[in-house]
């Protein structure tokens, strides 16, 4: 561990602090286990954002870890990555009860830290995961049409994916999400190479 990457570590600590301190959504928080930040390297090319975290994730306090994570680490592995490689977060960082959907301004309570995030760790690529994470970032784009397109959004360059979720209850899903995936390391070249 360089002093580098101690730095950003210590950063995203202090996020993460910050949103305790600040009491975002208070309700959301008063349901939860605990806040869950995000995992992986934090020098990666690469992070993942979801949308909020489910009940596994919400009692180890660790995103992706239910059967969608589990399809994650496949897809990963399939690109010949691991979790440690990348950087996996949601927007919304407590479960909201009975996993139901973030509301609105809930996610819009957590963007400004989920953009500090994504500024610590300075990604070449983010890739969202479902349409709630997309919408967050490229509110105008439909998840069906622009799935597996990288999409240039100020400055920074972002990859709409199904949510890992979907494609436990739809085989036709797994393969668009495989294929879909296959995609990331071409696409992290060639932004690298411009």
């Amino acid at each position: 561990m360089g002093d580098k990457s101690m730095t950003k570590q210590a950063k995203l600590d202090a996020i993460k602090q910050q949103i305790i301190d600040d009491n975002i959504t208070p309700e959301l928080a008063a349901h939860a286990t605990q806040l869950v930040f995000g995992e992986g390297s934090v020098d990666s090319d690469i992070v993942f954002i979801g949308e909020a975290p489910g009940k596994k994730e919400d009692l180890k306090g660790v995103p992706f870890i239910g059967a969608a994570g589990k399809f994650l680490n496949e897809m990963l592995e399939s690109i010949g990555l691991s979790r440690q490689d990348v950087y996996i977060t949601n927007i919304v960082k407590y479960r909201p009860p009975n996993n139901r959907d973030p509301l609105p301004d809930e996610k819009t309570a957590f963007l400004p830290y989920l953009e500090s995030q994504l500024e610590v760790i300075q990604p070449k690529l983010v890739v969202t995961l479902g349409r709630h994470s997309l919408n967050c970032f490229l509110p105008d784009l439909q998840i069906g049409q622009v799935h597996g397109q990288p999409q240039e959004f100020k400055g920074r360059m972002y990859l709409p994916l199904f949510h890992p979720a979907a494609a436990l209850y739809n085989g036709g899903m797994r393969q668009t999400l495989l294929d879909d995936f296959a995609l990331i390391p071409s696409i992290i070249k060639k932004i690298k190479l411009s």
